[in-house]
């Protein structure tokens, strides 16, 4: 499995560490030469017949840079076949983490390895201010979205990477430290943040040490004097710490452990929001829900108010984790305004709420519901003003302007692959506001070229003719493509057909309510009425059913 090495010798710089480790290399020696002979290309063919197809390409570019020209031609055609063709040579814009042939670059090591570890990366400049961003957050969402963004963004990497890093030293939790630093040594190793402070790890870790022995010792107190309201602190100190300090398990047993010594509606609030929260941190989405369908219980109408908010967005954020896009839309939606940012903003912020609400309900919902529950709805209407772009997209939507509602959600994408809820859904929901767009573009016509189609919703370098195919495969699109004449034809329905069967409906359900009433006035005529009585049960309704048959028979 592993290409054969020579060590000691000196070539270009794209034989570093990266390459090897791109390929499952040894990282001992500090320069590789690939060798010519026969075992060394046996090697070299199970190493690549293992690579997907952009590793294949990748390998095949930096090969033909470390394999000299003449001892190429002198390994005969067995080097040949893995060589990229001069006619066609390679577009590296298409590899992110080959943003520049030289893999001494640590940028490129560090995205190299993030995109083997199958990250997002994002290489296109994000229009938000990451100062700005970060502000809008408290807790641990902060350092969340601080090291997505750094481990995703080409641009903001480094950055990102360090305000986490300086995040992490704010609290507790050394492990997001060692992680946030370790991340930037590969990325940036000449910052001055790239480096451990070791004196801070050492100083943090006996304080853990000494804190956790210590509210344990007080807890056993507690349990000890059978005070509930103290051992209900007590948990309660002892769950916050567990979770500044990163253990989020313990976190939760602790916090579940508070439930039978609270006495208030206040403290069960706070109980649930506590177990949300740590739910939404660990991503655990069932959790999520279980603990909201608690959290409405035997709460006052001034706490429903100022906890609303919270319940909605914790509900939309666990709905769009299971992609149930509708129930998160619909949650989100219902979010009210006018509550504080300090309620709900260690989870998400008043932008977040307009974004996640925008682009789930133009996902899932049609051009009636968005411009009533979306466009309509004066709760959510403050919302969407702090994004007027979202605003933007779905009143093009609403008003038939598909392409604008389209590039106009285009535009932001790199923005939404940074956000740590949506970046995992982001391509499943612009595919499905995409092919809504498609289907209600085609309503009006039964033919349209698909040059037409191209120009509306094409992507550079995509035909839409598999795009289409794909729709009219899984049954989105009712249609046909004629691939020689490049046209689309709608499979529109037979308008006679249905008149019919609409006329034939209505005419049965006449003929019962006629034969209903002769049976009343016959029942009425033989003093066979049966007064005040308001409910039939299942022998009556029977009965009544087979007096219908039998009249029936009678009169035919």
């Amino acid at each position: 499995m592993r290409i054969q090495l020579i060590e000691g010798s000196q070539l270009p710089k794209f034989t570093s560490s990266g390459f090897k480790k791109f390929l499952g290399l040894s990282s001992r020696s500090s320069s590789i030469k690939l060798t010519l002979n026969g075992p060394c290309l046996g090697a070299f063919e199970h190493t690549y017949d293992a690579l997907n197809q952009k590793k294949r390409v990748v390998a095949s570019f930096l090969l033909s840079k470390i394999v000299k020209a003449s001892v190429t031609r002198n390994a005969g055609e067995g080097w040949s076949k893995y060589l990229p063709p001069s006619a066609s040579p390679i577009a590296l814009d298409e590899f992110p983490f080959l943003a520049a042939a030289n893999m001494n670059d640590p940028i490129l090591v560090f995205f190299t390895a993030m995109d083997n570890q199958g990250g997002v990366i994002v290489k296109e400049q994000p229009k938000l201010d990451l100062d700005l961003y970060i502000q809008n957050y408290r807790g641990r969402t902060r350092y969340d979205r601080l090291f997505l963004i750094g481990r995703s963004s080409v641009p903001l990497c480094v950055d990102a990477l360090k305000a986490a890093a300086t995040e992490a030293k704010r609290g507790r939790d050394t492990h997001r430290y060692r992680e946030a630093v370790e991340c930037l040594r590969i990325a940036a190793p000449s910052e001055p943040e790239a480096t451990f402070d070791q004196a801070w790890l050492e100083s943090v870790d006996a304080s853990n040490r000494s804190e956790i022995t210590r509210l344990l010792a007080e807890l056993k107190g507690y349990k000890n004097n059978l005070v509930k309201e103290s051992i209900r602190i007590g948990n309660e100190d002892l769950a916050k710490f567990y979770e500044s300090s990163g253990d989020l398990n313990a976190a939760a047993e602790t916090y579940q452990k508070m439930r039978p010594d609270v006495s208030t509606q206040k403290q069960i609030a706070d109980v649930g929001r506590h177990l949300i929260r740590v739910s939404l941190a660990q991503r655990n989405w069932g959790m999520v829900i279980a603990h909201l369908s608690k959290m409405g219980l035997n709460q006052t109408p001034e706490e429903e108010d100022t906890l609303q908010p919270f319940l909605k967005i914790s509900q939309g954020i666990a709905s769009l984790g299971q992609e149930r896009f509708l129930d998160a839309a619909t949650a989100i939606l219902a979010t009210k305004s006018g509550v504080p940012e300090s309620t709900y903003d260690e989870i998400a912020s008043s932008n977040d709420v307009a974004i996640y609400g925008g682009l789930l309900a133009l996902a899932s919902m049609d051009r009636i519901d968005l411009q009533t529950k979306v466009l309509d709805n004066s709760s959510f209407r403050s919302f969407l003003e702090r994004e007027p772009h979202i605003r933007r997209a779905v009143t093009n939507f609403v008003n038939g302007r598909y392409s604008a509602c389209i590039s106009t959600l285009e535009s932001y994408r790199a923005d939404y692959l940074l956000d740590i809820y949506l970046q995992k859904h982001i391509p499943k929901i612009y595919a499905e506001i995409r092919r809504k767009c498609i289907v209600q573009y085609l309503i009006p016509f039964s033919c349209i070229s698909l040059d037409t189609m191209n120009g509306a919703f094409g992507i550079p370098g995509q035909p839409i003719e598999e795009e289409l195919y794909s729709m009219i495969q899984s049954g989105t699109l009712q249609a046909k493509i004629n691939t020689i004449d490049k046209h689309l034809t709608t499979a529109s329905s037979n308008p006679r057909l249905k008149l019919q069967a609409s006329a034939l409906e209505k005419a049965q359900s006449y003929e019962k309510q006629a034969v209903d009433r002769l049976r009343r006035m016959g029942l009425a005529a033989a003093d066979l009425e049966l007064k005040g009585q308001k409910k039939m049960n299942a022998n009556t309704l029977s009965s009544s059913s087979e007096m219908y048959d039998d009249y029936r028979r009678l009169d035919e």
